[in-house]
């Protein structure tokens, strides 16, 4: 089936608009994107973490270029929409950011995600007036484009060390009036606060499981008012848990009990195309 990005773009935000929530699971290359695809979700996006770690990197060591080029192989890999995490935008300023969602879009991308981390240990987080111009600027870019490209907007408080509830909702509110579409704190600390984002700003709003203790059922993330369930990097990890524990096992052991657990070649080839 061939599907056009506008075509992707239209059906992406259907996805946001229709009752309960839906999962947007993270791959972080061709092979588990085709593997997703193949396993019936309906979007994907990727995950900064999981992208850097295929390139040997750390989370937030990526490049925009290498960033898109990562996001263009799973793009290319699935007939789904995709969204991607772009970090802060790759820059400080409004118009860096207005020209990734405006390179994001040529990938064939239908959304990305901009946060309002800022890369400096000692000041994490921008002041709200310019993180919400910076937000405003990529929504404008967004509209610019000949199809509905999804912005979403999200707020790093939990994850930089600022647990105030008030102070999220507080920045949530600001993205959500500066025209992001979908909006997303990650690192909430429970359900009480899931609620009290979804029940405050007018947006449908992103969850992140991936945080032991911090990750709830889809179904209490849809009695929260959740709308889209997001992966981050937990099945890049899962994936990885399974190769250090298999490998550690032949190394220190000299078993391959392993073998007995993991699915044939041809279940995962199914998945591909010849």
């Amino acid at each position: 089936m061939t599907m056009t990005q506008a075509d992707k773009a239209s059906r992406f935000q259907s996805l946001h608009t229709r009752a309960g929530a839906f999962l947007i699971p993270n791959p972080w290359d061709p092979g588990s994107a085709r593997i997703l695809t193949g396993l019936g979700f309906e979007a994907l996006a990727t995950s900064s973490a999981a992208s850097a770690a295929v390139l040997g990197k750390r989370d937030h060591r990526l490049s925009r270029e290498e960033a898109l080029t990562q996001a263009r192989a799973i793009v290319s890999a699935t007939i789904l929409p995709v969204s991607a995490d772009l970090e802060n935008g790759f820059g400080h300023t409004s118009e860096a950011v207005s020209r990734t969602v405006l390179l994001a879009a040529e990938t064939g991308l239908v959304g990305c995600s901009i946060e309002d981390s800022t890369g400096d240990k000692d000041k994490p987080l921008y002041d709200l007036q310019l993180a919400s111009e910076r937000i405003a600027a990529a929504a404008e870019a967004a509209r610019s484009l000949p199809f509905r490209f999804t912005l979403t907007a999200r707020a790093e408080t939990f994850v930089y060390s600022r647990p105030d509830l008030d102070e999220t909702i507080q920045r949530l509110a600001a993205y959500d009036q500066a025209g992001a579409d979908v909006l997303f704190a990650p690192a909430l600390p429970d359900l009480g606060a899931v609620r009290a984002v979804c029940s405050a700003v007018s947006k449908p709003v992103n969850f992140m499981v991936g945080i032991p203790g911090k990750s709830f059922s889809v179904a209490e993330l849809v009695d929260a008012g959740v709308k889209r369930i997001s992966f981050a990097a937990s099945l890049y990890r899962a994936a990885t848990t399974a190769l250090i524990n298999a490998a550690r096992e032949v190394k220190e052991k000299g078993t391959f009990s392993y073998l007995n657990t993991t699915n044939p070649s041809a279940e995962t080839n199914r998945f591909f195309s010849d």
